[in-house]
Parts: structure tokens; sequence; C-alpha cells
């Protein structure tokens, strides 16, 4: 793949794919953005093994969920210093208008939030889910019930 052809894959992508993150990070906007950064730097180096006849938002998406898997495999207790010299771009009701959404999602299994998201925020289908996941159809239809209904619950619950 020439690499502008990658870009031009990227460039339609880039947005549902930091949502995506953004999502399953539970609103945490850093991470998300590392995690997408590091997405792409995978996905740049092993664009020669995409086979173009295949959906790239598929191949991508199934790159950035095994780099989330990768970053909670990992050791914690290394905190690097906040740089407080640069502002928040975002607007301060921003920062707690899905606040509610995401904490819901949080408490939900890793791979049932995945595949919520995946249905639900991108638009994938049960197939195509089941190619990123690694599952069959009837796992991914499995944890789309169980996700639905645990998130009607823990929102209900947010309510009260």
């Amino acid at each position: 793949m020439t690499r502008e052809r990658f870009i031009e894959l990227v460039q339609v992508e880039q947005g549902s794919l930091r949502r995506f993150l953004l999502a399953l990070c539970s609103g945490d906007r850093e991470l998300a953005d590392d995690l997408a950064q590091e997405t792409l730097i995978k996905a740049w180096l092993a664009s020669d093994g995409f086979v173009e006849r295949f959906k790239f938002s598929t191949w991508l998406f199934k790159i950035a969920y095994n780099t989330f898997l990768d970053y909670k495999k990992k050791p914690r207790g290394v905190f690097e210093p906040v740089d407080e010299t640069h502002p928040s771009q975002d607007r301060p009701d921003d920062a707690f208008k899905y606040e509610d959404l995401y904490h819901a999602l949080s408490q939900l299994a890793e791979k049932t939030r995945m595949i919520i998201l995946l249905y639900y925020m991108q638009g994938y289908s049960v197939i195509e889910i089941a190619k990123i996941t690694s599952c069959n159809s009837v796992a991914v239809r499995q944890h789309l019930s169980r996700g639905r209904k645990q998130l009607k619950k823990l929102l209900e619950n947010e309510e009260k």
C-alpha cells in the first residue's frame, strides 16, 4: 500500500476510530488519543500486509482493539507529570456531556463494551464484529443482548 493510499484511508476512518477509542477508554481523551496514535503507527507498519479486497476499517479497528488490550495488560505505576501549560481546547461542559454513559460502559466487561461500541457507535454488522473480535456471530449476538440489558439497568440506576 502506498503512503498516499494509507493516508487517504485513515482520513476517512480517523474520526470514527477516535470516537471508538474514546468510548472504550471511558471518556479518557488523552488515553484515547495516545491509543489512536499507536494504532495508526502499528497499522502503517503492517500496511504491506493489508489485502485491499477487505474492509480497511475492520482491519484498523481490530488493530485498535488489540492496542487497547495491550495497554490494559501493561503494568501501572510509572506516572508522567501532567503538563498544565497547554489549557484544554474543550469546553468545560463537553467533559461531562456523556459522563453517565461512559461510567455505565466502563462497568461492562471489556469485550462486551467493545462489541456494543462497534455495533451502536460505528455501525458494524455482527459478521464484521466477529472478524474484529475473533468471536463467532452467536457470541457477538450474546454480548450485544447481555450488554444492552446491563446498560439499561446501569443507566436506570444512574437516574435514581
